[in-house]
């Protein structure tokens, strides 16, 4: 088999979700509208959170991290798909390919984390209360931050140093919409036992020991509420929960989708598709849960927006008494 360096043109080629003509438009009409809404709902909670005193809390500290993480997640792989559908190409370069890939795994990787985080820090609100401002003070929580950034960037980089020592034939396709790191192994031309090795090890760390975290969590706050001898109390405790645990079953639960997909059938095309739940819909998803679920977030967004719809009145007026 032909062997083409590392440093030529375009040597991957992404089948995408289809290769019929006909849906092309329809799927870049799809993802571009996807894509947007999850940018701007994000983004919104990001500005909503950082301009409204009554959010500067650590729960919505760590909401802000998972709404730009989860920005970052979905631009690692849908602009590259809307370039290709526009532009009638399939072809990424090599290292382009390895770029996003190490970005995809950081950042979902990232999501990973942010949701433990926050799960602990639901834990300690609801089961230490008059701990908690001692507990989850500004330096642990840029802390807990700061370890998942360095956690991820460091896998993604073990990854990444690997797939370069592989070899791959010319113009080699990937049965998918990017760069995913087990289509890579499958079409690699050299030898990837130590590259699936990590990949195990990586991957079943990186889910046992957050999602026994939240369970962990969870169990206790359950144990906390019934506890509690006020069903009003036990209600509004759970209910700063709610957002989160549906965010949690979303993730996961696509992410098992995803994976029981691609062992149960042989369909390259079906995973892919599969995919698309927690690549793209997931993180499209999120703001509006907290959104529509979290009281606090709704009051802060619409204070955020009649600042926005009053800022021309308190230009005019500044302007008029500057006049007279």
């Amino acid at each position: 088999m032909e062997i083409e360096n590392h440093t030529g043109g375009p040597q991957f080629l992404l089948q995408g979700l289809s290769e019929d003509p006909e849906l092309q438009s329809i799927l870049f009409g799809l993802f571009l509208i996807m894509y947007l809404i999850t940018v701007f709902g994000n983004l919104f909670i990001i500005l909503t959170v950082s301009s409204d005193p009554h959010l500067h809390t650590p729960m919505y500290f760590f909401l802000c991290n998972l709404s730009f993480v989860d920005i970052c997640f979905t631009s690692t792989t849908v602009p590259k798909m809307l370039m290709n559908i526009s532009m009638y190409s399939k072809g990424i370069s090599y290292m382009e390919c390895l770029t996003q890939l190490y970005l995809f795994m950081t950042f979902v990787g990232m999501d990973n984390f942010l949701l433990t985080v926050m799960a602990y820090d639901r834990f300690v609100a609801i089961c230490h209360p008059l701990k908690y401002t001692i507990i989850m003070n500004p330096r642990l929580c840029g802390l807990l931050i700061l370890i998942c950034w360095v956690v991820m960037l460091c896998v993604s980089l073990i990854h990444f140093l690997l797939l370069m020592h592989l070899t791959f034939s010319i113009n080699t396709e990937i049965p998918h919409f990017f760069c995913d790191l087990a289509q890579l192994l499958r079409v690699a031309s050299s030898d990837t036992f130590i590259n699936s090795i990590c990949l195990y090890v990586v991957t079943a760390l990186l889910g046992i020991f957050p999602t026994t975290g939240i369970l962990f969590s969870y169990s206790r706050i359950v144990c906390t509420l019934m506890r509690m001898s006020s069903i009003s109390s036990r209600h509004k405790a759970f209910s700063t929960c709610g957002s989160h645990l549906c965010v949690v079953s979303l993730f996961y639960g696509t992410g098992l989708g995803v994976y029981l997909s691609s062992a149960v059938t042989c369909s390259s095309k079906e995973s892919s598709i599969a995919s698309v739940m927690y690549t793209v819909v997931t993180p499209m998803l999120n703001p509006f849960i907290y959104s529509l679920r979290n009281k606090e977030v709704k009051g802060g967004l619409g204070r955020l927006l009649n600042r926005a719809l009053l800022c021309p009145s308190w230009i005019t007026n500044s302007r008029t008494r500057v006049i007279i």
